[in-house]
């Protein structure tokens, strides 16, 4: 948090009543997810009760409101919901301009089978969640089609359907779009246009490992004549991938992230119309009374859920600071486990695996420990603030995953579900998203980069070890 102050803020229990909003938020996050009624929305009730029942345990319940307050209005949060509003309309026209249907046909007319073509559909879903910046979205744009084309033409079940969970992962992890990655750099007070250029060689080498996996292990079944999907490809789509090029181009310029969002829509809505995949009215128009205006409107809903439940966590994480709890935690670290850059960095990484696990969103869980934990132990250490970032991001998109009981696990394994039942096909079981190469690499790079110090680099200096 930006704020810092010298005098902790009293809680009747000390520490142990200070981590009382914490456990009520944690548990019930748990408990949500594991009844699988996991979301942005559901999960609203889990922060208002933990800053609603921390209240009775503060010895100053008036300080105790201010610190929530000063948590809501925290200025990293204010860049990132409103990032978030741009980055929702975007994802919202480049789907609905027919991104998926442009990329669909890029992926079934190159007559691939077994291994190139689950290869193929792990490099599609990678090229949609880089446009549109959703990990759940891609799983639920690309599975019905690709996921039963897959099947006719000799993929392997489980890898194929990781395929797509794969690179989803991957959109999530690099595009600067992603609700991760604006989290990341804006907790840790980094440029996008060093976060960008920095996590490339991390995520790029984690999809060249899997790309392996794919192409090697990805066949083996029997190919079948292919059912008429075709109504669905549409090649014009494609060139909707301008506009993410536009974002990704803008961003590494320097342009700051809203601009480079503004300059996506307006390429896209453009682009939209040009392609006669979408008109003018389809974004803003009131067509009669009570009825939606349009693709923009849509796009701000979609992000509502995410954002006041970010807002949420921003007030109980200012909370935690203020009583001196995640001090502490960085006491304890610092005395007892890191001593060395490379532990502070593989700190970097427990932390934020161990925040990601019990929450089903994974960009709530770099707002719990990106600006408390995570930044003054990289700070300690000199660390570059794209570092910390990467580190960050990597991490919740590893373990994150894998995992039944996240959200984009469970959207990607109902769509999963759905499409086989369509074709009378076997679904795989939900543990086969432990499979999930992407996740796995990724673990594997960024502990390679920790121990080693490749791709590492330290604030103002440009050094790297």
């Amino acid at each position: 948090m930006e704020e810092k102050r010298k005098e902790f803020l009293p809680m009747y229990g000390g520490i142990w009543g200070g981590m009382v909003p914490l456990a009520i938020l944690i548990v019930g996050l748990v408990w949500l997810s594991v009844a699988e009624r996991g979301g942005t929305k559901p999960f609203w009730a889990c922060g208002w009760l933990a800053l609603a029942g921390g209240l009775f345990f503060a010895k100053d319940k008036a300080e105790y409101c201010k610190a929530a307050m000063r948590g809501i209005g925290n200025q990293t949060g204010i860049v990132i919901v409103t990032a978030w509003l741009f980055a929702g309309v975007f994802g919202k026209i480049m789907a609905a301009g027919g991104l998926v249907n442009g990329l669909l046909w890029l992926g079934m007319s190159t007559g691939a089978q077994e291994g190139i073509f689950t290869t193929l559909v792990f490099i599609t879903a990678m090229l949609f969640s880089l446009g549109t910046g959703t990990s759940t979205g891609t799983c639920l744009s690309l599975t019905p089609v690709l996921y039963p084309a897959g099947i006719f033409l000799g993929c392997d079940p489980v890898l194929l359907g990781t395929a797509i969970l794969s690179g989803a992962a991957f959109g999530d992890n690099l595009a600067p779009i992603s609700d991760t990655t604006i989290v990341s750099a804006y907790t840790q007070g980094a440029e996008m246009r060093d976060v960008v250029r920095s996590r490339f060689p991390l995520a790029m080498a984690a999809a060249c490992i899997s790309a392996v996996v794919f192409l090697f292990f990805g066949g083996g079944g029997d190919v079948n004549i292919l059912p008429d999907l075709n109504a669905q490809l549409n090649p014009k789509g494609a060139f909707l991938l301008l506009a993410m090029a536009v974002v990704v181009v803008s961003a590494l310029m320097g342009r700051h992230i809203i601009e480079s969002l503004i300059y996506g829509n307006v390429c896209a809505m453009l682009i939209s119309v040009a392609i006669g995949t979408l008109h003018f009215s389809d974004f803003f128009g009131i067509p009669e009374a009570g009825q939606s205006t349009g693709l923009i409107q849509s796009g701000i809903e979609g992000v509502v859920g995410a954002i006041i439940f970010a807002v949420l966590i921003l007030a109980v994480t200012q909370i935690l600071v203020e009583c001196g709890i995640l001090e502490k935690i960085l006491e304890f670290a610092n005395r007892s486990i890191v001593a060395t850059v490379s532990q502070a960095e593989l700190f970097i990484i427990g932390v934020t695996v161990a925040a990601s696990i019990p929450i089903s969103a994974n960009a709530p869980a770099l707002l719990l420990v990106g600006p408390s934990l995570v930044r003054p132990m990289g700070e300690k250490f000199n660390l570059a603030a794209a570092r910390r970032a990467n580190l960050m991001d990597c991490a919740v998109c590893t373990i994150f995953f894998i995992l039944p009981w996240h959200i984009a696990v469970a959207v990607w394994y109902g769509a999963l579900v759905t499409a086989s039942e369509t074709w009378g096909f076997e679904a795989p079981a939900v543990s086969s998203a432990l499979m999930n190469p992407y996740s796995w690499a990724l673990l594997a790079v960024i502990l390679f980069s920790a121990l080693t110090g490749w791709n590492r680099k330290f604030e103002n200096s440009g050094q790297t070890t």
